[in-house]
């Protein structure tokens, strides 16, 4: 075989011998996992949405106000009586006769209106030898049933049964309160707790650098005591130090294990919490950002409205109200109409179709319905005292998480500058050390006092976030948004 033949079986060949090494290169990029999705709050907050048992328990108030107001309604919902009335006697006016039995079947419906009137509709249809003299049918063996009773004074469009009508209206509205309430202070529990987590896990990381960075001192003074560099003992303090930051990180990592416990009380899933993975602590956001005034005194005024305290207030003054016209109703005379067919047989059967009746009853003294209305008067003005202290109480909590907000900011600034300057000094004192113009034990304090300095700067960025979070509390930003489910969307660690 000559050459321009053995070139192309030689690149044939070489092509399927490569075919198998492109294909074994190609599988680590497929098995490549991607980075792990930061946790954030506001998947925190869609999950206590979505599952937090006291949320669901919360939300069960409306299934309560639905009851009470079928409760309520159950007063004036109509009935359908029958009611068969039968006499058996002998006559006066005709002994004769001998003893006889009358009487009637009554088909109505009874109803009660919310303004206090009663009424009822039906046929009557008479049983043996009776006399109808009104609204009669059929040969004047039947007769149409009309009845009526009207409160004229007292009761008038203002009665119990009314009265708990309204209160059932505002077991609704005060349910709702009740479950803003209840999802204010989870979220902002929650967003603490995720932030106390992160800091732990910051924390965490801290301390294991700082256990690395000892152990490799250690090994480089051991190294350098066997040549005859430095004295034994810089040994022996070489590795208390990394026996001592070893402890530290222990105990770190105990505060990783609580605060990771305590986070998963905000996460249920299948009616148990759950932990979330370690690798998903996110990193501390860079902007720290401040409200703007016009925009402080908006949230304000929206807070006044808005939050739960100041709307369970409003909802309890109502109730009161409706107690107070029900009491002052009660102080008028009792005046009331009726108007009702003949229910006893004996008097159908002589012939007494309808009764008519004006009923007037004046109490003397009233002593219940003034104490009634005394009571109430006090309660309202007591709600008022109380929506002013709530209303301000409310700015004050605004107030109060700004000033977190700020002075967590400045901390942050004065913190990470600390920083700077700690790791100028400790490069600075390994630098000297290298030189032998100083001991380990002055390396070793600078970098504590830069593990220290870090550690200062996790704290002031996680208790800005904490005021954030107390900041949107202390507006009310969760009480007026409903439940929603936040899809999570992919996002590399910085």
């Amino acid at each position: 075989m000559n050459a321009r033949h053995t070139l192309p079986v030689l690149l044939l060949l070489g092509s399927i011998g490569l075919c198998p090494s492109l294909s074994y290169a190609e599988e680590p990029l497929k098995s490549k996992s991607l980075p792990p999705i930061p946790l954030s709050v506001e998947e925190i907050h869609a999950w206590i949405d979505r599952s937090h048992p006291l949320l669901r328990g919360a939300g069960t108030e409306k299934t309560m106000a639905r009851g009470k107001m079928l409760k309520a309604l159950g007063a004036f919902e109509p009935t359908l009586i029958n009611d068969t009335e039968l006499e058996r006697f002998i006559s006066s006016s005709n002994p004769g006769k001998g003893t006889q039995t009358v009487g009637f079947n009554d088909t109505l419906i009874e109803a009660r209106h919310p303004w206090g009137f009663r009424y009822s509709a039906g046929i009557r249809e008479a049983i043996g030898n009776a006399k109808i003299p009104d609204l009669s049918f059929g040969g004047g063996n039947n007769q149409v049933l009309l009845g009526g009773f009207l409160p004229l004074l007292r009761g008038l469009m203002v009665n119990p049964e009314n009265a708990e009508l309204q209160r059932s209206e505002l077991a609704n509205p005060k349910a709702e309160v009740q479950i803003s309430q209840t999802r204010q202070d989870l979220f902002l529990a929650a967003a603490t707790q995720f932030w106390d987590w992160v800091t732990a896990v910051k924390l965490a990381e801290v301390q294991r650098r700082a256990v690395g960075v000892a152990e490799d001192r250690y090994r480089q003074v051991e190294g350098r005591a066997k040549a005859g560099a430095v004295a034994p003992l810089d040994v022996v303090e070489a590795n208390q130090e990394v026996q001592r930051r070893r402890e530290v990180a222990i105990a770190v990592q105990r505060l990783v294990e609580q605060e990771q416990l305590k986070l998963s009380m905000f996460l249920w899933e299948n009616n148990a919490p759950v932990s979330p993975h370690l690798d998903r602590a996110p990193n501390f956001p860079s902007a720290m950002l401040v409200p703007a005034p016009d925009t402080i005194q908006a949230h304000k005024l929206q807070a006044k409205v808005d939050r739960p305290e100041v709307k369970e207030i409003g909802i309890e003054a109502k109730l009161n109200n409706i107690d107070l016209e029900l009491a002052k109703n009660n102080l008028l005379p009792s005046l009331d109409a009726e108007a009702a067919p003949a229910r006893a047989p004996e008097k159908f059967v002589l012939g007494l179709g309808y009764r008519f009746g004006l009923e007037l009853k004046i109490p003397i003294l009233q002593r219940k319905s003034r104490g009634e209305v005394l009571e109430a008067q006090g309660k309202a003005d007591r709600f008022v005292f109380m929506q002013q202290f709530r209303e301000q109480q409310v700015l004050i909590d605004v107030d109060n998480a700004l000033s977190a907000l700020e002075r967590a900011k400045e901390r942050v600034a004065a913190a990470a500058e600390s920083l700077r300057l700690a790791k100028t000094l400790e490069e600075g004192e390994r630098f000297r050390f290298s030189l032998g113009a100083t001991s380990i034990l002055f390396v070793n304090l600078r970098e504590r006092n830069s593990v220290d300095s870090e550690s200062q700067v996790i704290r002031a960025k996680a208790d800005y976030q904490k005021a954030q979070a107390l900041y949107q509390w202390a507006i009310g930003a969760w009480a007026r948004t409903t439940p929603f489910v936040t899809p999570v969307t992919y996002r590399a660690r910085d």
